[in-house]
């Protein structure tokens, strides 16, 4: 399985991969714009062949993007669903410009309307983005969420509901985020827990599904509904629920990247990339 870490794209999404390279990143995920604006900077033709010459010496791959956390399809208020609407079709079409194979998304909060309108809208909203970027096959892949607040997608059902309603499910998959489902309830301590989230999510959408998992550990308790990742072993999930994943051989092809805290060196990529390797066993 490629392990690596989500990336900054300061100064150029050739960047990110250059800086994965750098820490021995086998696969990599990036923000095709920044994560705290609405507006993006068109991709420049020189930028896109930069990275295209980067990620193909690099042999790091799949490259892949995340959504802004800006969007929020779920939400009632019009404007703001319009806006995040737009927005994620440009994402797509920028992962489509850097020939980008998925992007994860955050499914968003319903602000007091309830589940069952916020996935509504968040099924239509996802409708209208795939028939509006028909010239592409880029996925949209629905993270699942800590379950805080009037957010989304923290069971599988949730987000079953969203693909078994979608009119294009050939372009939703799901990333799997080890403190978010923790956070949500799912415990990954033991075997028979980690077997049983495992079974539960192949039972509910189907493992065939699942295109990419988030490694990180987690700040707060056992469905305590706090989204609040840290580094491996270092917080309420320990090293067990790492090594049960990282050995699962269910997996074992899936794409797996770090969203821990780090600074500007990225040594603490190092260290739990490290850490992870260190709990793989020989096959």
């Amino acid at each position: 399985m490629p392990l690596g870490a989500h990336m900054s794209i300061a100064g150029g999404v050739d960047k990110a991969v250059l800086r994965g390279q750098s820490v021995a990143c086998e696969t990599i995920q990036f923000f095709t714009k920044s994560n705290q604006q609405w507006r993006a900077k068109p991709l420049e033709a020189d930028e896109v062949a930069r990275f295209q010459t980067v990620r193909a010496a690099s042999g790091i791959d799949p490259v892949f993007a995340h959504a802004a956390y800006l969007i929020n399809l779920a939400t009632p208020d019009d404007d703001a669903w319009e806006k995040s609407l737009e927005s994620l079709i440009v994402e797509l079409e920028r992962c489509a410009i850097l020939k980008l194979p998925f992007i994860v998304l955050h499914p968003g909060a319903h602000g007091g309307s309830g589940e069952e309108a916020g996935l509504s809208r968040v099924t239509r909203a996802l409708d209208e983005c795939f028939n509006r970027t028909s010239d592409t096959e880029v996925m949209v892949l629905l993270e699942i969420t800590a379950g805080q607040g009037s957010s989304v997608g923290g069971t599988f059902e949730h987000l079953a509901g969203i693909m078994d309603h979608s009119l294009h499910p050939e372009r939703l998959g799901i990333c799997f985020d080890t403190c978010h489902a923790f956070a949500a309830g799912y415990d990954l301590r033991t075997p028979e827990g980690y077997n049983e989230t495992i079974e539960s999510l192949d039972r509910l959408i189907g493992l065939e599904k699942l295109k990419v998992v988030h490694l990180n550990d987690a700040k707060g308790d056992l469905g305590g509904h706090l989204d609040r990742h840290t580094h491996i072993g270092l917080g309420k999930l320990g090293l067990e629920a790492f090594r049960l994943l990282l050995n699962d051989p269910r997996l074992q092809h899936l794409p797996m990247v770090l969203e821990t805290p780090k600074g500007p060196d990225l040594q603490e990529d190092v260290m739990n990339l490290s850490t992870l390797r260190s709990l793989i066993r020989e096959r």
